[in-house]
């Protein structure tokens, strides 16, 4: 073989390698990935941490440690609202409340329509993909988890990923049809919305805290704005490094 046509060989395997590196999904590759310049970039810059005299408690931790389950921040959160039973301005509600969980993490939330699903899909991935976040309404009789005082419900699905840590991919919010009604959205918009965004913040990462100041108690009493527990446990969540 002449010294030309090895130098052509020589080319044309790197051009494969680097698009095998840059395409290929397997995870195993990312760490190649990412040193080759090729990594993951957020779609929205990290926002700055500040320890607060609040308090915050993650909704999942990883195995075996107390670092909390988050989403990639490379990735954008795709959701879905399914329009069934929504009372007047619900949708609005809905998207209100995602811009302020953006504001306060950094997160890409993607609006992807509306759909037929319902919430709490349960992980399954449609073509090789994670489901969207479903966010829609509901009543006792379909989630009981809604029985009594319970305006809403939000959570998110984890799958491993590379180095056996945990993030999640999927999701869902049921808003109870009986407190988010026409007289209620329309006469409490923001108390309406801070239930909303309680329920995103449970999707994020969050868990419920004994602190009535924060958003993030268990019981809603009124509050509309994210206490300062809030604010630094989203900024965190948001903060982590991507996968």
């Amino acid at each position: 073989m002449s010294r030309s046509s090895t130098r052509l060989t020589v080319v044309l395997t790197a051009a494969v390698l680097a698009a095998v590196v840059a395409w290929h999904p397997a995870e195993q590759l990312d760490p190649v990935r990412r040193a080759v310049g090729l990594g993951p970039e957020r779609p929205l810059p990290a926002p700055s941490v500040v320890q607060q005299n609040g308090t915050f408690t993650w909704a999942m931790t990883q195995p075996g440690g107390d670092d909390p389950v988050a989403w990639d921040p490379c990735e954008e959160i795709r959701y879905r609202i399914n329009p069934t039973d929504e009372p007047p301005g619900g949708s609005e509600l809905v998207h209100r409340a995602l811009d302020r969980a953006s504001a306060a993490t950094g997160l890409a939330f993607i609006d992807e329509g509306e759909t037929d699903d319902r919430p709490f899909p349960g992980g399954v991935k449609l073509f090789g993909r994670p489901d969207p976040v479903v966010i829609g309404w509901a009543d006792a009789t379909e989630y009981p988890d809604l029985a009594g005082q319970v305006a809403g419900v939000g959570g998110a699905v984890a799958e491993r990923s590379s180095g056996d840590r945990l993030r999640f991919v999927s999701g869902g919010i049921v808003l109870d049809v009986e407190a988010f009604t026409a007289t209620t959205v329309a006469q409490q918009p923001r108390v309406m919305e801070g239930i909303v965004l309680h329920e995103v913040a449970h999707v994020v990462g969050l868990g419920h805290v004994s602190e009535p100041m924060e958003l993030m108690y268990a019981s809603n009493t009124g509050q509309v704005e994210l206490g300062p527990g809030d604010r630094e446990g989203l900024a965190r969540l948001g903060s982590l490094p991507c996968r």
